[in-house]
């Protein structure tokens, strides 16, 4: 990917390091918060880059409004802000799937309509959270590794340790990784709902002593390029990131069978900066703002002019979303089944 800006001092890569002083940069740049500011939550890396260059400080240049960036955190985080009334955070970044279940929980504020285009949009906008961009997930290799035949392309093929030995790398989160779990095992696409989670856990099983579990979604490249793991996961635009320059070690990416869904924009309930974060995502939704923002990062926006904007070479990694092959996460059910299922798989996990 090419070389982007080196982010100002507001902003804050996802990491280790990141993680751990979260906490201590939220409490002390919420205590100088100012109308013309505002928080949101970002998952790193090159993706982070991207937003920065593309979507947030062509945002502050037109608004005024700056936009400090901070470490994904998770719902328990959103959940304990709310409950001590320490809302520190403004936007939280997220799967539609995470979405529903805060929505559920009552995490958002309600969204103003009238801020979209909606006859623009490929996904209306939910009562309280905004779909920007659909995802595709789907299997990664190197390819100077694993030449044709050598890789595998579906699912049920990535569950194949005989025909494909090696380690995988897997996302540490039910979401995605049940659904592949379905589908690995012969589970029809039209069928994944509600989910089979004996039959889920029991594929999983078979595949469980080679999983190398990714905690980001930058590790799900990552721990293929330095090694660690022979097979992934991964997010698209993480995989075209690493063919352009200053990627690393260049990875290859199978459209033979994905999993789609919808990356979402919330504000907060009890977010100190309400109205510049409504603006922040009604800007996000622009058309030219979204056509600037997929032309770096490569996933798929939700604006329908956005995509007839997309250059030869972003559009070449577009997911073919009609495949039907392929599964898109059904929000409905993970905002009624979230938390008891993401307990239950990280207790399989851990076990």
């Amino acid at each position: 990917m090419q070389k982007m800006p080196t982010p100002s001092r507001r902003y804050f890569l996802v990491g280790t390091a990141g993680i751990i002083a979260a906490p201590i940069v939220l409490k002390a740049s919420r205590a100088a918060a100012k109308s013309d500011s505002i928080t949101m939550v970002n998952y790193g890396g090159s993706y982070q880059d991207a937003t920065v260059k593309a979507i947030l400080d062509p945002f502050t240049k037109e608004t005024g409004i700056k936009v400090e960036v901070v470490p994904y955190s998770g719902l328990d985080k959103v959940k304990a802000m709310q409950l001590t009334g320490n809302v520190e955070i403004d936007i939280y970044m997220s799967t539609g799937a995470e979405a529903a279940g805060g929505s559920k929980r009552g995490f958002w504020d309600k969204l103003d309509p009238s801020l979209f285009d909606l006859k623009d949009l490929k996904i209306q906008p939910a009562t309280d959270y905004a779909t920007t961009e659909i995802y595709s997930r789907g299997i990664a290799w190197d390819p100077k590794k694993f030449g044709p035949g050598k890789h595998p392309t579906t699912f049920a093929e990535f569950f194949d340790l005989q025909k494909f030995p090696g380690r995988r790398t897997v996302r540490a989160r039910g979401q995605d990784t049940l659904e592949m779990a379905l589908l690995a095992d012969g589970v029809a696409p039209k069928d994944i709902y509600p989910l089979d989670l004996n039959r889920a856990f029991k594929a999983l099983d078979r595949i469980k002593s080679q999983i190398v579990w990714a905690a980001t979604t930058p590790q799900d490249t990552s721990l293929l390029q330095v090694g660690e793991a022979d097979f992934s996961i991964a997010n698209v635009n993480r995989v075209k990131s690493t063919t352009e320059p200053g990627g690393g070690v260049p990875l290859a990416y199978s459209f033979e069978q994905n999993l789609n869904g919808g990356q979402t924009l919330q504000v907060l309930k009890g977010a100190r900066n309400k109205e510049n974060a409504m603006k922040l995502i009604a800007y996000c939704l622009r058309p030219e703002v979204q056509a600037n923002f997929f032309n770096l990062v490569g996933t798929t926006p939700v604006s329908k002019k956005a995509s007839a904007m997309l250059s030869p070479e972003v559009s070449k990694w577009q997911p073919d979303l009609d495949n039907p092959k392929s599964v898109y996460i059904n929000n409905t059910y993970w905002a009624e089944n979230y938390e008891a299922v993401t307990r239950r798989f990280q207790e399989w996990r851990l076990t």
